[in-house]
């Protein structure tokens, strides 16, 4: 009897551990998530996928898998060999009348927009002005108004916009011809202010850029912005035309010589060179560093990615299980998962050629004994537990 009053407080104090025990999760210091009113009925999917185990022929099979080629804007000449260009309003036109300086744009006056800037007509004919500078002052000419006129001596109003500086010239020639014998003039554009493209993005001078008598391509665009950044993604270059979205690969005109992507542009285009945000890797996995790794020219192999990320655990990585997730763009519900088996002698040279892709998951498998461990580990505390609270039931 006396045995049994003593086994009462012992198994009081037991249920009040176990009871503190269980609401240890609402007692206990740190985050913690209240499930009880998260109602959870999604059950865990049972699909099962395909793996292809990387090898020779697979690294071949994906280097002669044609390329998804993004369709190119259109274009208002075949080459840059039919470029013209037509004046719009508020380009600056400067005519020269031989043996008539009266009617020739001055070449010495000096001209200012109010502020500090000047500059002399001379000095404005050898700006190329293929970049618009703000606060740039404006040659002394024949500016044409918002109607595409301009107004010159004895000819009066005359219509240019839509024209070239050649029509201009036979347009005044033909007009000055009654009051002047065998006219010799010349037009040319002192200032391209009514065409611009935007430069946004990951380049070092972004900003607007004046479309000129020189196509401006791509290429040229990018060089005169001064170049990019070193986050720029050269294979994903935004052109937005017309309402419409493109998207060009100037690295391969760069690399492969792929002229087709350095695409002339107009007046009105945005170009925007995007960072490597949506170039990325994702190394997961028994690493030393799970991390992003960032495509280098647009590309990385299996040996980059995992280089970047340290390499593997020697102590828990199974090297037979590195797998390759693909499709997390074009098809997430079916992805491509492929494998290596880095334990083989030539598992070292397939990882160098295997070719990722952006978005791709590269996941270094645990080995199993390393999985009981883990399962040990967090058993073996609440086995210390028990045998605690039972020798204090003695």
């Amino acid at each position: 009897m006396a045995r049994q009053n003593m086994l009462i407080p012992r198994v009081l104090l037991l249920t009040s551990f176990m009871s503190a025990l269980l609401s240890a999760c609402s007692t206990a210091p740190g985050n913690f998530l209240n499930t009880s009113r998260l109602e959870d009925k999604d059950l865990t999917p049972t699909a099962t996928y395909p793996v292809h185990l990387i090898t020779a022929d697979v690294i071949a099979q994906e280097q002669a898998a044609p390329d998804v080629t993004q369709p190119l804007p259109p274009a208002r000449f075949a080459d840059e060999a039919q470029y013209v260009y037509r004046i719009e309003p508020q380009d600056i036109l400067g005519v020269t009348l031989w043996d008539h300086p009266e009617l020739t744009t001055p070449q010495g006056s000096t001209l200012s927009t109010g502020g500090n800037t000047t500059q002399t007509v001379a000095g404005a004919l050898r700006q190329p002005y293929t970049q618009a500078l703000p606060g740039q002052a404006d040659p002394y000419g024949q500016t044409v108004s918002p109607n595409g006129t301009i107004f010159f001596p004895f000819v009066g109003s005359v219509r240019v916009a839509g024209k070239t500086t050649g029509e201009i010239r036979d347009q005044l020639a033909a007009a000055l011809a009654p009051y002047i014998k065998n006219p010799q003039l010349d037009v040319r554009v002192l200032a391209y202010r009514s065409q611009k493209i935007a430069m946004t993005g990951e380049v070092k001078q972004p900003g607007p850029l004046a479309v000129s008598d020189v196509p401006l391509t791509l290429v040229d665009a990018i060089t005169r912005s001064g170049g990019t950044t070193s986050e720029a993604d050269l294979q994903r270059v935004r052109l937005t035309r017309g309402g419409k979205l493109y998207v060009l690969d100037a690295n391969s005109v760069l690399d492969r010589g792929d002229i087709s992507q350095n695409v002339m542009l107009q007046s009105g285009d945005i170009i925007n060179i995007p960072d490597r945000y949506d170039s990325r890797i994702f190394v997961m996995g028994e690493v030393k560093t799970p991390m992003p790794v960032n495509m280098v020219r647009g590309r990385a192999s299996i040996a980059d990615a995992l280089t970047l990320a340290g390499g593997v655990l020697d102590t828990d990585a199974n090297v037979r299980q590195i797998y390759v997730v693909r499709g997390a763009r074009s098809n997430p519900a079916r992805p491509d998962i492929f494998r290596l088996d880095m334990s083989q002698p030539d598992s070292l040279l397939l990882s160098t050629q295997f070719q990722l892709r952006p978005q791709d998951v590269v996941y270094v498998g645990t080995a199993g004994a390393v999985q009981f461990n883990r399962l040990i580990n967090q058993v073996l505390p609440t086995l210390q537990t028990l045998f605690y609270l039972k020798q204090l039931t003695r």
